[in-house]
């Protein structure tokens, strides 16, 4: 006997970094919000997330978006993401990327021109305004998560690197922000494997020291993600473009910027007082892909000016798919899945 069991998927990508859209065969999860449902994959059902980005079905470097039933009434459609280093509570380039799969998978209509609706992500709500130009969507601009600096730059004594000066933002996650140059880094893709090399050990130094609180979530776990920043070029008035390169913790360069990474170099510059309401921030990855985040405005929480921002991107879809789950595969380990998958059956071997 085989047990057997179906998963649809769309993989789409934004930058290049590619989210696995699961839009069907799993069941429905405890929780009366995407964040709890978000909460029990995380602490009773991890085997979706590693079923996905291990072998022999995917790779790290992926991300997985799992939609669910809203519990808003405004918002379309919930969405949990799932990366290397666990559950982030929010993701630009997820965001972009499942956006565009409910519009493509018809769970959303498309519309003629600019439409707007909302997602319900794990953080809360998320303002979506996708372009549509003879159906096809050219365009999508995702609201950002208030971001803000926690740390301005405080300096580190790191192995084999030695001193090393950091920021840390909160944007989605807590970002360790470093200049590329002073690292020695010019931001091209034959330097990607030593920028993987010189993250992982900034951050395990960060992670050793110490950690990080959030104004109202509290400790949201160890710093996971460094943005490398390379020098920025004025292109027109409040309009800047800036070489940027988005690591994940263990291991990981991301294709894309990163949405949140974009968030969080706005913060910084914001901080330091450069930018005015209506600038734009071009980052540009490894690959040449780029994501533009705005600044649209601040408030105040606490000790903390908080940015408002937006990320502006455009996502692709690149298969619709089933993937078959055989739980007799010995490189398949099922069970974290049993209690959650929908439909699974049995069939003759």
């Amino acid at each position: 006997m085989k047990n057997l069991h179906t998963i649809q998927l769309m993989d789409t990508h934004a930058g290049g970094d590619v989210s696995r859209i699961v839009t069907g065969g799993i069941g429905v999860l405890p929780g009366a919000t995407v964040r709890q449902q978000m909460e029990f994959l995380r602490d009773d059902a991890d085997g979706l997330r590693r079923l996905l980005l291990e072998e022999p079905y995917g790779i790290p470097e992926m991300s997985v978006d799992l939609l669910v039933p809203s519990s808003h009434p405004d918002a379309v459609a919930g969405y949990i993401i799932m990366e290397v280093m666990g559950y982030p509570i929010y993701s630009g380039s997820n965001t972009l990327c499942t956006a565009t799969a409910v519009l493509e998978s018809g769970l959303v209509p498309k519309q003629e021109g600019i439409q707007r609706f909302k997602l319900e992500a794990p953080a809360g709500l998320v303002q979506i305004e996708a372009k549509v130009c003879n159906g096809v969507v050219e365009s999508v601009t995702c609201e950002g998560l208030p971001s803000y600096i926690d740390t301005y730059r405080d300096t580190i004594q790191v192995p084999e690197l030695g001193a090393i000066t950091y920021s840390v933002a909160y944007s989605g996650g807590f970002y360790a922000l470093v200049d590329a140059e002073e690292l020695g880094f010019k931001l091209v893709r034959s330097e990607e494997q030593a920028l993987a090399a010189c993250a992982y050990k900034i951050v395990e130094a960060i992670q050793a020291q110490r950690g990080f609180s959030h104004y109202t979530l509290g400790d949201v776990g160890p710093l996971p993600f460094l943005h490398f920043m390379g020098p920025e070029e004025k292109v027109a008035e409040g309009y800047i473009r800036s070489r940027s390169t988005t690591y994940v913790h263990p291991g990981v360069i991301c294709r894309s910027t990163t949405g949140t990474g974009t968030s969080a170099r706005l913060a910084l510059m914001n901080y330091e007082g450069r930018l005015r309401i209506g600038d734009k921030l071009e980052t540009v990855s490894l690959r040449e892909t780029g994501f533009i985040g705005t600044f649209t405005g601040t408030h105040q929480e606490g000790a903390y000016q908080v940015v408002e921002n937006t990320t502006t991107g455009r996502s692709y879809v690149l298969a619709e798919s089933n993937i078959v789950i055989n739980c007799d595969d010995p490189m398949v380990a099922c069970g974290e899945l049993h209690h959650i998958l929908s439909d699974r059956h049995t069939e003759e071997g």
